[in-house]
C-alpha cells in the first residue's frame, strides 16, 4: 500500500487527510499546471457521460475543492452532494460554491468514502475524480458507493492510468517520476505529497484490473474509456437492476 509518509505508522487514511489539508491552498493551481489544463476537458467528458441518464441525486465522493461538483451542475435539475474527509479542501470547495451562487444546488459534507453518510439505494449517480487511489481501503470504498446507489445507478471514476503504447508509456513515466515531483516541490513545502501522488498513480490498478475490482463488488456492466493517450481513464459502472 502506497502512503504519503513512509516513516509514519499512522493509517493511509489519516496520512492522506493530513496531506491534502496541508496542500489545500495550492491544490487548484497545481492541478492546472501538472495537467497542463487538460483536466478541465476530462471533467467535461465525465459530466457528459453522467448527464446521459439525467440523474437527480448525484454524489461526488472525494470532492476535494469541488471542481467536479461545480461542473456537475450543468446537468438540469440535478442536486449535487460533495463529500470529502479533508476539511481544509472542503472549505475551499464551499467558498467556490458560494462565490458561484450554487449553494442551492450543491451541498458540501465532511465524510469518509469508506462510511458514506447516506442511506442505502438512495443515489442515482456517483462520481470520483482522482480520488479512488487515495481510499484507505479501495474495496471498502467501492462497496460503500455500490451500497448507496439505486438499482441501475451508475458510478463514474476519473483516474490516472498508464498508456499502453510504448512511446507514450515512456513519456508518462518520465513525467510522473521527474516533472510531477519537481512541480510539486515548487508549489508546496511538503515534498512527500507530490512524491505520493506520483507513486500512487503508478501503483493504481488501472484498466482491466480496476474493471475487475468493480465487478467484484457487484457492478454488472463496466466500461473503461482511456483519455489523452491513456494517461487517465474514465470508468463507468452500473449497479445491477436486481440488487
Amino acid at each position: 500500500m502506497v502512503k504519503p509518509y513512509k516513516d509514519s505508522s499512522s493509517s493511509k487514511k489519516d496520512q492522506v487527510t493530513s496531506m491534502f489539508d496541508g496542500i489545500a491552498k495550492n491544490y487548484d493551481a497545481l492541478n492546472r499546471v501538472i495537467s497542463m489544463g487538460i483536466d478541465k476537458s476530462w471533467r467535461r467528458k465525465l459530466v457528459a457521460m453522467v448527464a446521459q441518464k439525467n440523474p437527480k441525486e448525484v454524489v461526488d465522493v472525494a470532492t476535494g475543492t469541488g471542481d467536479l461538483a461545480l461542473a456537475l451542475t450543468s446537468i438540469p435539475n440535478a442536486t449535487i452532494t460533495g463529500i470529502d474527509i479533508a476539511v481544509e479542501m472542503l472549505e475551499i470547495g464551499k467558498q467556490k460554491v458560494y462565490q458561484n451562487k450554487l449553494d442551492r444546488r450543491i451541498k458540501m459534507v465532511v465524510g469518509d468514502a469508506e462510511s458514506l453518510p447516506l442511506t442505502d439505494a438512495s443515489i442515482d449517480a456517483v462520481t470520483v475524480a482522482f480520488g479512488v487511489r487515495n481510499f484507505g481501503d479501495l474495496n471498502k470504498g467501492l462497496s460503500e458507493i455500490y451500497r448507496i446507489l439505486k438499482p441501475g445507478g451508475q458510478l463514474f471514476v476519473l483516474e490516472t492510468s498508464v498508456p499502453k503504447k510504448q512511446f507514450f508509456r515512456f513519456g508518462y513515466k518520465l513525467y510522473s517520476s521527474l516533472f510531477l515531483p519537481l512541480v510539486g516541490r515548487l508549489f508546496s513545502s511538503d515534498k512527500n505529497a507530490y512524491t505520493y501522488l506520483s507513486d500512487s498513480a503508478a501503483a493504481f490498478p488501472y484498466g482491466e484490473a480496476f474493471n475487475n475490482k468493480l465487478k467484484k463488488v457487484g457492478f454488472s456492466t463496466v466500461e473503461d474509456h482511456p483519455q489523452t493517450f491513456g494517461v487517465v481513464t474514465i470508468y463507468k459502472a452500473t449497479k445491477r437492476i436486481d440488487a
